[in-house]
């Protein structure tokens, strides 16, 4: 019977079961425990650690339901599965993120457990997450953000358990990453389409103060625009947004997808002929609104595919991978 060491915090928002699931999972995920193992008994948990048995046989009853571990007649508990815990950390769940997520758990072995959390870019939230689960999980799987405490607090993370996700900012060489392109990648889409870009007067990259959205994006814009000789501008200030006859929007919000919609209706401009419009990141709806929604996006799917085969690297191995960004023309364009 191997020794568990149990992370007990009183006075904490966690449950105290709670606590001793993840000390039993964080155990396994570290190979202290391995399949096959006893754990101690209830009634030895409970005098070991001074919390009540039902407390203890809560936590048992849980680790059973998942199936991480048994019980047996005469034997006691046993450790059953090799699980791992993985930290999936993300800004916010949008309609793409969603298909990140879920090309992420499809992908990942039954054993993997996925706490997933949310620091919204709000640095303080980031700090807190990232200490918090310090130490306590297999891999980590970190979506980053525009902020200068940021490499303080990815440098505490074994670079062999840290993938950073979506934007490069704040990496170092050693680091292990899935990144989409917001520059070459996205210049070369636009490239591609500037006889469709023709049709217009000009083009306006609409870039609200708000948006957490690389700012890389709008520097290979003007590139785009100088390069083909388009008359262009980039639009900061949403309340300043007024969609006019033969002119094209580029937009990394899905706000302004609906307020372009709603004037376009007002003013009686047809999508694609009177106005263009292409929007940044795929979502499964994009291709039913209106007549289809042109879209300019990295693969969400496959950035959660290989974000899934980072769990299964072993010590040493490294994954340093560029997700490309494509473009999808529909009627909008």
């Amino acid at each position: 019977m191997n020794q568990i060491t149990l992370n007990i915090i009183e006075r904490s928002d966690i449950p105290m079961y709670q606590q001793i699931v993840n000390s039993i999972v964080n155990s396994i995920s570290k190979k202290d425990l391995l399949v096959g193992d006893l754990l101690p008994s209830v009634n030895n948990l409970s005098k070991t650690h001074g919390v009540s048995r039902d407390t203890v046989f809560k936590s048992y009853t849980i680790l059973k339901t998942d199936g991480i571990i048994n019980s047996a007649r005469g034997k006691g508990y046993y450790v059953t599965s090799n699980v791992r815990r993985v930290l999936l950390l993300l800004d916010t769940f949008k309609s793409y993120k969603e298909v990140l997520y879920g090309s992420f758990i499809d992908n990942l072995a039954k054993n993997v457990i996925v706490d997933l959390k949310f620091h919204h870019n709000n640095i303080d939230e980031f700090k807190s997450i990232l200490n918090i689960s310090k130490g306590k999980y297999y891999k980590y799987i970190v979506m980053n953000m525009d902020h200068k405490d940021v490499p303080t607090f990815i440098s505490k993370i074994d670079n062999d358990k840290l993938l950073l996700l979506d934007w490069n900012i704040h990496s170092k060489v050693e680091n292990n990453f899935v990144f989409q392109d917001f520059g070459a990648s996205f210049y070369n889409c636009l490239k591609e389409s500037h006889e469709l870009f023709r049709k217009y007067k000009s083009i306006q990259f609409i870039y609200p103060s708000y948006t957490h959205h690389s700012i890389e994006t709008v520097n290979y814009f003007k590139k785009f625009g100088d390069t083909f000789n388009f008359k262009y501008k980039v639009i900061i200030d949403e309340k300043k947004i007024k969609i006019e006859k033969n002119a094209a929007y580029i937009s990394v919000s899905d706000r302004v997808l609906g307020k372009f919609l709603e004037q376009c209706r007002e003013q009686e401009f047809e999508p694609g002929i009177d106005v263009g419009f292409l929007s940044y990141n795929e979502t499964p709806m994009k291709k039913f609104v209106y007549k289809g929604i042109s879209v300019v996006s990295t693969d969400f799917k496959a950035m959660g595919m290989k974000a899934a085969e980072f769990i299964n690297l072993n010590e040493g191995e490294k994954m340093q991978c560029y997700i490309p960004t494509k473009i999808t023309q529909r009627e909008s364009l």
